[in-house]
């Protein structure tokens, strides 16, 4: 699973070349993958042929199938190509070898900020922030004369998310960040070891809520080993992300960020203008992303990662119970 990436937030530094994460708290959520072909929607071809690309973590392929089926819907011939992470497939997007991408806001945005205006950008002058509206205005301003249009973001968001577990939030009263803060626990975090430097982690929590942190514990962005650290009460806090679908069955409960720390990495897609402009492309995935929630993109990822279930299929079995694809 992602990412965030899916994992949010913007790239510092010379690190918004290498993070290619779909939230960007730790190690890329971007495992290892090659350039193999998927099925995509049906489509009769009557519109053209697209290639809708996908990153390498199940997120990323789960939203290209669901990109591909409502565009095949709509009466495209659609295939979905895996590529390895963002650095290799948005030459391939400007290019038009690639059609359509789902991206996430606030980290593409400072990834063409680096690209367009050095890779010190994300740091000394970010586009990216908690506003979904300007960091998608920004993201334009990058991207239209790159030869992308990007199209309009839901309410899908994929970033980076803390956690405890149910019976520390209960026991200190906790509902938000700013709570852990004002309770002056010292907390240990279970994240990737870049926690302890990068501005949306360790900085941030003390920074913009006080939070006393005792340390960062290396366990990686939410894996199982991270979330079961914070289970038997080694560590406190767990950095994952909010479509993490897994936290429950470890007994764990999310944290708000109700200071707006973590930058708004609300899903939305890239396209190829030349190839894919088209207004027909737009209102077909504009209906998808208008319905799609965290919760849904949460619970696909879920049923891909731990009933085993194939992309396609659960994107198929969405679609189809929200009215987004014929029956």
């Amino acid at each position: 699973m992602s990412r965030i990436s899916r994992i949010a937030g913007a790239v510092v530094g010379a690190l918004a070349l290498t993070a290619g994460l779909a939230a960007c708290g730790g190690d890329s959520l971007e495992k290892q993958g090659g350039g193999s072909a998927g099925a995509g929607g049906a489509g009769d071809g009557k519109k053209g042929s697209l290639v809708v690309g996908a990153a390498a973590f199940t997120e990323s392929k789960v939203l290209a199938e669901l990109y591909a089926q409502v565009l095949g819907d709509a009466g495209y011939r659609t295939s979905v190509t895996t590529v390895k992470n963002r650095e290799l497939y948005e030459p391939s997007l400007e290019k038009g070898e690639i059609d359509v991408v789902p991206e996430y806001a606030a980290t593409i945005a400072e990834f063409l900020n680096a690209k367009v205006n050095g890779p010190k950008a994300p740091e000394e002058k970010p586009v990216a922030s908690s506003d979904p509206a300007a960091t998608v205005a920004a993201l334009k301003k990058l991207a239209e004369p790159l030869g992308l249009k990007v199209l309009p973001a839901g309410e899908a968001v994929d970033q980076n998310a803390f956690a405890v577990t149910r019976e520390f939030a209960e026991k200190n009263k906790l509902k938000t960040l700013s709570d852990l803060g004002a309770a002056k626990i010292k907390v240990k975090i279970a994240a990737g070891d870049e926690c302890s430097v990068r501005p949306f982690c360790a900085p941030g929590l003390k920074k913009t809520y006080g939070i006393d942190v005792a340390g960062v514990d290396p366990k990686g962005v939410g894996t199982p080993q991270a979330k079961q650290a914070v289970k038997d009460g080694v560590d406190q806090l767990v950095l994952t992300t909010t479509t993490d679908a897994t936290i429950d069955s470890f007994g764990l409960v999310f944290l708000e960020d109700d200071k707006k720390l973590q930058n708004a990495d609300n899903v939305l897609p890239v396209v190829n203008a030349k190839d894919a402009g088209a207004p027909e492309i737009a209102a077909a995935l504009d209906k998808l992303t208008k319905a799609l929630t965290t919760a849904d993109l949460a619970e696909l990822n879920r049923k891909v990662d731990a009933e085993r279930a194939k992309p396609r299929d659960v994107a198929e079995e969405y679609l189809r119970s929200k009215g987004l694809i014929k029956k």
